[in-house]
């Protein structure tokens, strides 16, 4: 959520920044509350001066022994008037709340500005396409012709957009992930969580899915019962509880930075992605991501943000998969952050550099939501920087591991580095 004393202090330069990512602000009806809540305010205060006026006369009178009856009714009367402005001023404050609520983060000044994906800069690339000497199939023709990935038991379970995984497959991806988290925790310094599937609307106010995103979120009800009042919601990241696992408290500057991760099953309706990726294992409801969660200072949020995408970069590096770092530009970043980096791994099957990660910073955007805050130098609260990246998506990783890794006939090696995990299983192929 952005600073309200932002839109006080100079409104045109808010809607200058709203304005990159492609966001008309409604100057107006802000400018509309503002004038009700300060209204509200200056009544409040002159009331409250004409209370404690009141109050004064009235000790006069009673020690002259004259009658404080009508001062006593007016005090009254005031009292109610109060309470009443007391109300409406709550309703204009949470009609200011709602609209901050509503409202992206402004992005960094080294931020490409754009309009679309289009408009995204490559930063850098690592490590060059493997030329095949056969046609390269795509992972689910690899996958399906192993045996091992099986959509049409996945899709008489649950629908569409899921996967079932058997055998060494299974096993392969279990071990992307044990690999994430070992160079994570080993190299990185990330302390490993293991965090609630479910959470509450407070908590996804917090990390921006909600009130603007609630349509992404699977929601779910205690016990099935119909009078439940308040949903639940299935995580679509890690990053909402990681990041809310600071909520409400007031961090010791020396304990910054706080780097934590989790691998963790994330659910996304995919709203509005119809028709994109409906082949395979791209885009799904249900998939599994190691995730990084940094809490900075905010002198060090940049410097934290190059880091964390050095640190995702470096599993990409230890398999072997050639990749692509790209910033992207006003018009492609997410809601909450001010600057992004994508790491896109190469898929040769589709000719294509893909998503594979997402580092972001989001400053103080999330902190506000969470009052989440250290004590600065000085003593006084100060809000953290928060920053979130994914280190790394496992299905897609083992995608780009099955493209990039696949043989001519048909069966896909095993990476290297995934060695230790694997128990000696060097080569994914048809069992005879």
């Amino acid at each position: 959520m952005l600073d309200i004393n932002l839109f006080r202090h100079d409104l045109p330069a808010v809607a200058a920044g709203l304005a990159k990512r492609g966001i008309t602000l409604d100057t107006a009806a802000f400018e509309a509350l503002e004038r009700e809540r300060k209204d509200i305010q200056t009544r409040t205060q002159d009331l409250q001066s004409r209370r404690n006026t009141l109050s004064k006369e009235i000790g006069v009178a009673k020690g002259k022994g004259a009658d404080a009856a009508p001062l006593l009714a007016e005090v009254a009367g005031l009292g109610d008037t109060l309470k009443t402005l007391e109300a409406e001023l709550d309703r204009v404050q949470a009609k200011l709340r709602d609209f901050l609520l509503g409202l992206p983060n402004l992005t960094h000044a080294s931020t490409p500005v754009g309009r679309s994906s289009d408009d995204n800069v490559e930063v850098r690339r690592w490590g060059a396409p493997r030329a095949f000497d056969f046609p390269a199939k795509d992972h689910s023709d690899l996958g399906e012709g192993l045996g091992l990935l099986d959509f049409e038991t996945a899709a008489k379970l649950s629908g569409a957009r899921f996967s079932f995984l058997r055998g060494g497959l299974a096993r392969l991806h279990r071990a992307l992930a044990q690999f994430m988290l070992d160079v994570q925790t080993r190299e990185h310094g990330y302390v490993e969580c293991w965090t609630p599937y479910i959470v509450n609307a407070e908590t996804l106010v917090g990390t921006t899915q909600l009130p603007k995103f609630e349509a992404d979120m699977f929601s779910v009800r205690k016990g099935g019962q119909e009078g439940e009042s308040e949903p639940l919601y299935l995580i679509s990241t890690s990053e909402i509880t990681l990041t809310n696992s600071v909520r409400g408290e007031i961090l010791d500057a020396k304990a910054l930075p706080i780097r934590l991760t989790a691998h963790t099953p994330c659910f996304r309706s995919e709203a509005g992605s119809y028709g994109k990726d409906t082949r395979g294992m791209i885009r799904q409801h249900q998939f599994d991501k190691v995730e990084m969660v940094q809490i900075t200072h905010p002198d060090r949020s940049y410097e934290a943000l190059e880091e964390m995408t050095r640190h995702a970069e470096t599993i990409l590096q230890r398999l072997d998969l050639p990749y692509r770092v790209v910033s992207l530009c006003t018009g492609d970043i997410g809601f909450g952050s001010t600057k992004t980096y994508d790491l896109e791994v190469w898929l040769p099957a589709q000719r294509a550099y893909r998503e594979i990660s997402s580092c972001s910073n989001c400053e103080a955007f999330q902190a506000r939501r969470l009052q989440a805050r250290f004590r600065g130098a000085q003593g006084k609260p100060e809000l953290v920087h928060t920053l979130n990246g994914s280190g790394l998506a496992v299905g897609r990783t083992l995608v780009a591991v099955m493209e990039n890794y696949q043989r001519a006939d048909g069966g896909i090696d095993v990476p290297e580095a995934l060695a230790p995990y694997m128990g000696g299983i060097d080569v994914l192929g048809r069992k005879p």
